[in-house]
């Protein structure tokens, strides 16, 4: 199986006045603007996931729902309170146990655990590999029973150099005489 780590996209500064105000925070323009780079460049390279499971919080909802429309996702969203900040790896693991019958799966959360659960899927005997995860940035693993490999990693940075320098190279050269 192919598990997707998505952190949520940026969504501004954290409200401190309390954690059910904070949970209603949406992404911020950055953020819309990652999403599209990452459902593009996912579509890009052909991936499809059969579900796209989310944390219930709103910058994480709205990051799986944008991504997935420009992916062409066309199944529901799946929110479950295993991919909320302050879940644990036990509850991860049941998670990834519910959808093993699916051959892809993009999950969208937060850290620290969502670090957490991508360094331990990919450590070697139930060590934690140390994998940053930016705003916006999504891993590829692919699972064998319990045991992960990273594919890859990628930032909105990247993609958006990427985007970039493809929109640049892709212009018409004029010349001057």
């Amino acid at each position: 199986m192919f598990v997707y780590f998505l952190r949520h996209a940026s969504a501004g500064q954290r409200k401190l006045v309390s954690a059910k105000k904070d949970e209603k925070r949406p992404l911020d323009q950055d953020g819309i603007e990652q999403c599209g780079y990452i459902g593009r460049a996912l579509a890009a390279l052909g991936v499809q996931v059969d579900v796209i499971v989310s944390s219930p919080l709103k910058r994480a909802t709205q990051t799986a729902a944008l991504v997935g429309n420009e992916m062409g996702h066309e199944g529901r969203l799946v929110t479950d309170n295993a991919l909320r900040p302050e879940s644990g790896f036990a509850e991860f693991q049941k998670l990834l146990e519910k959808f093993a019958r699916q051959e892809a799966i993009l999950l969208v959360g937060h850290n620290p655990n969502l670090r957490e659960f991508l360094g331990r899927a990919i450590g070697d005997n139930g060590s934690e590999a140390i994998v940053e995860l930016k705003k916006g940035a999504i891993a590829k693993v692919e699972m064998r029973r319990n045991v992960g490999s990273l594919s890859w990693c990628v930032t909105p940075r990247i993609l958006r150099t990427l985007h970039t320098a493809a929109t640049e190279s892709s212009r018409p050269k004029t010349s001057r005489k």
